[in-house]
């Protein structure tokens, strides 16, 4: 039962929940417990993030088995990586009783970096993801890139409030005591750059270069925020053999709303580099929460070569997609795409815009911004694999 007032949510928990246990993974605000509430409201729940529940488990972590007798009721433990220890108690009721458990986290790597029992394939992984386009009616894209995702923040009347204490209370708290760094005001820094430089690719030394710190700190901040969920590097499509692809990844924050807030800005018009960018950014996003969401091995990648051509999506060896703020796409803007084309890999080329109508030039499907999220979470775009 969902409740009132509730966003609903295209993550089908109760689905994965009748099939086994698992981990339920997604940044601090993108709305894990309002999920499980709405959709779960009936099963007993464990909230870490409570003092007095957090002090009883860490003395007693049995009281889980003790308290619900009947094995065929799953159980809810929320953000399990505040006490790592207790799934071993996890691994021996899902052994001895097979009872089912959905954890929740907002990071990975107390779990990871612990060397935590991660139940060995007894639980799957899902994650939840800012708010996407299709679980919005009457979506705007310019508040969207503005905004962001973020429950809290799309529905609040003051938004920029809303950011900024999300970024002051868990990014630039919580983030950085993961971290373990001496210097709070560097990495501070580093995220602050980090926003700036969303979608571009990262070169390590450079980036430490500019921050007066190694590169392979930087490498270090960098895998702090993909343990944390706060961003993601997007790995290169590699397989082409006429011409070499770059082997640097890009970088993306997981949340347009946060990353504006970190870049210190509230406003991003039409036809600016900054829209391209966030446009470029959003697809991003969509498609990999599309992914995740469909319980898809598909690999989400870029192309760039050597000689600077480039491609701003690759989705498994199928799909190449390109982002361009114009409204009125021309064979310039499939420069990229007609160099992918030769390698006679993919199947489908699109080119995402803000053009009004759909039509095909040189082999490429042009489509306008709604067109191309209407069909991509219609199961148009990305077919699954057999």
């Amino acid at each position: 039962m969902i409740r009132k007032n509730a966003i609903p949510r295209l993550i089908g928990i109760a689905n994965l929940l009748n099939k086994k246990s698992f981990f339920l993974f997604g940044c601090r605000g993108t709305g894990k417990t309002s999920l499980i509430k709405a959709n779960l409201p009936e099963l007993p729940r464990y909230d870490l993030l409570d003092a007095t529940t957090f002090l009883n488990l860490s003395r007693r972590p049995q009281l889980i088995g003790e308290e619900n007798p009947d094995a065929t009721i799953p159980v809810v433990i929320d953000e399990i990586q505040k006490l790592p220890q207790l799934l071993d108690e996890v691994h021996r009721l899902i052994e001895e009783r097979g009872m089912r458990f959905l954890l929740t986290g907002s990071s990975a790597r107390k779990l990871k970096r612990g060397g935590a029992n991660l139940l060995a394939g007894r639980a799957w992984e899902a994650r939840l993801f800012p708010l996407v386009s299709a679980e919005l009616k009457d979506f705007d894209l310019v508040r969207y890139l503005t905004r962001g995702g973020l429950p809290a923040v799309w529905l609040s009347e003051e938004p920029w409030e809303e950011l900024r204490a999300y970024v002051g209370t868990y990014l630039k708290e919580e983030v950085m005591a993961e971290a373990l760094v001496r210097r709070i005001d560097t990495f501070s820094a580093f995220l602050e750059l980090c926003a700036l430089r969303c979608t571009e690719e990262i070169n390590f030394e450079a980036f430490g270069s500019d921050l007066g710190v190694s590169g392979k700190t930087v490498r270090n901040f960098f895998e702090v925020l993909e343990d944390t969920l706060v961003g993601f590097l997007l790995r290169p499509y590699k397989k082409t053999k006429i011409r070499k692809a770059t082997s640097r990844a890009k970088f993306y924050l997981f949340d347009l709303g946060v990353t504006n807030s970190l870049a210190g800005r509230r406003e991003i018009p039409v036809g600016t580099e900054a829209f391209g960018k966030s446009l470029e950014h959003f697809v991003a996003l969509e498609l990999r929460a599309y992914l995740s969401y469909r319980r898809s091995d598909l690999q989400l990648g870029f192309w760039r070569t050597d000689r600077g051509y480039e491609v701003d999506f690759t989705v498994g060896s199928q799909v190449a997609i390109e982002v361009t703020s114009t409204d009125i796409v021309n064979e310039r803007h499939l420069t990229g795409l007609r160099a992918l084309q030769e390698e006679r890999i993919f199947t489908s080329y699109y080119v995402v815009s803000l053009d009004r109508h759909e039509r095909t030039l040189e082999g490429v499907t042009v489509y306008p911004w709604r067109t191309f999220l209407d069909k991509l979470w219609n199961d148009e775009i990305i077919k699954p694999l057999p």
